[in-house]
């Protein structure tokens, strides 16, 4: 089957894959004028594709005029400056990863996992820097859409969010959870403090939505919120 540049959650929310389809995605939200929102940049070399999930909704990089990053990880990152520069939209993040967005270093990770700082250092994770635009605030309601909610779940760095668009109940949850064989917690070598994530997540329980989509892993429409929430009515799921 051959992989789809644009996948359709609810009416004006589409998913574009940029790496497999559905191992990192990027998503636009399309609001009543035509204009365009991205969420997510993906990796570096996202772009194209994006680029590609835009035209296969009949959209153009001139038509997106806002960017919006759950986190400042080079997965969602990492294409950001090439997309502003494309499409010249501004960038929004959460205020406490600016200092990372702005410079192109990822957060810290968590020293109290077994191998995290040996494991950074490996992986490398800089991206190319970006101006942050707009910082953001847990609860502010951005005009994309008819109403995009910014939900702080700290933890897998200290200024992610998930992302709640109220008039189509789509939930993007960010790294807060993925959805890779099933829902589960980000790897924990990732976060810069894993029991946080944990803790924070839970806030995505209370929520009502009726979709829930993730960065890693295809969105789930069937019992959205039901699934979510029981799976973090689990103490642990290591």
């Amino acid at each position: 089957m051959a992989r789809s540049a644009a996948v359709a959650i609810a009416p004006g929310v589409w998913r574009i894959p940029t790496v497999g389809r559905s191992f990192i995605n990027s998503y636009a939200l399309v609001d009543d004028d035509g204009s365009v929102t991205l969420v997510d940049c993906g990796i570096r070399r996202a772009p194209a594709r994006i680029v590609r999930g835009l035209a296969a909704i009949g959209k153009h990089p001139a038509d997106v005029t806002r960017i919006v990053l759950t986190h400042a990880h080079p997965d969602h990152a990492g294409g950001a400056a090439e997309v502003a520069r494309r499409t010249g939209a501004p960038i929004a993040v959460h205020a406490a990863d600016m200092p990372y967005a702005e410079s192109g270093t990822p957060p810290p990770r968590d020293p109290t996992v077994a191998g995290a700082r040996l494991f950074g250092r490996l992986a490398g994770g800089r991206f190319p820097a970006f101006e942050v635009a707009q910082p953001l605030t847990d609860g502010d309601l951005l005009d994309v859409g008819g109403g995009l909610r910014v939900v702080h779940t700290p933890g897998h760095s200290p200024g992610h969010v998930s992302l709640l668009h109220e008039p189509t109940r789509v939930l993007i949850t960010g790294d807060a959870l993925f959805n890779v064989a099933g829902i589960r917690w980000p790897v924990k070598a990732f976060c810069t403090d894993f029991e946080m994530t944990q803790q924070t997540a839970h806030v995505l329980g209370e929520l009502e939505y009726d979709a829930v989509a993730f960065t890693h892993g295809p969105e789930i429409t069937d019992r959205a919120r039901e699934q979510v929430r029981g799976y973090l009515s689990r103490l642990s799921d290591g």
